[in-house]
C-alpha cells in the first residue's frame, strides 16, 4: 500500500475545499486531512496511469461486501450516477483518489468500515 497519494493540485485543492464545507462525516474529515498532509501534488502530465484522478475509470473489489464495481469518476458537474459517472468527490472517490492499482484502503464510509481494493484504472475519455 502506498503510504502517501498522488494527487493533481486541482484535485487537492477541491478535496481542501470539501473539508473546509464539511461535506464529509467526521471520520472521513479527519481521514481526508490526514491524507492531504502526506499527499503528493504533481502536474497533470506527471500523474502515473495507475493512480485514480478524475476522468479515469475505475475498477475496484469491496473486500467488506465481497463485490466488485466499475466506476467513472468525472467533474462534479459531469456526474450522472445512474450512466456510472461519479463526482471525483463523491464517498467512493474521495476514498480512493490519489491511491494506485494494488492498493488496499480502509476507509470509513458513513454506513461504516469498509475495505476497499483498486484493481485496474483506465483513462476515460468523456
Amino acid at each position: 500500500m502506498s503510504n502517501h497519494i498522488i494527487l493533481t493540485t486541482g484535485i487537492y485543492d477541491a478535496i481542501k475545499d470539501t473539508l473546509r464545507r464539511k461535506k464529509v462525516s467526521q471520520p472521513e474529515e479527519k481521514r481526508l486531512a490526514e491524507e492531504l498532509r502526506k499527499a503528493k501534488q504533481v502536474l497533470r502530465r506527471e500523474l502515473p496511469d495507475d493512480v485514480v484522478t478524475v476522468d479515469r475509470k475505475v475498477t475496484l473489489k469491496d473486500h467488506t461486501r465481497n463485490f466488485e464495481h466499475e466506476y467513472i469518476f468525472v467533474a462534479t458537474a459531469k456526474a450522472k450516477p445512474a450512466k456510472n459517472k461519479y463526482s471525483i468527490l463523491s464517498d467512493i472517490a474521495l476514498a480512493t483518489v490519489g491511491y494506485k492499482v494494488g492498493d488496499m484502503i480502509q476507509w470509513p464510509f458513513q454506513d461504516g468500515e469498509r475495505t476497499i481494493e483498486i484493481l485496474k484504472v483506465e483513462a476515460w475519455e468523456g
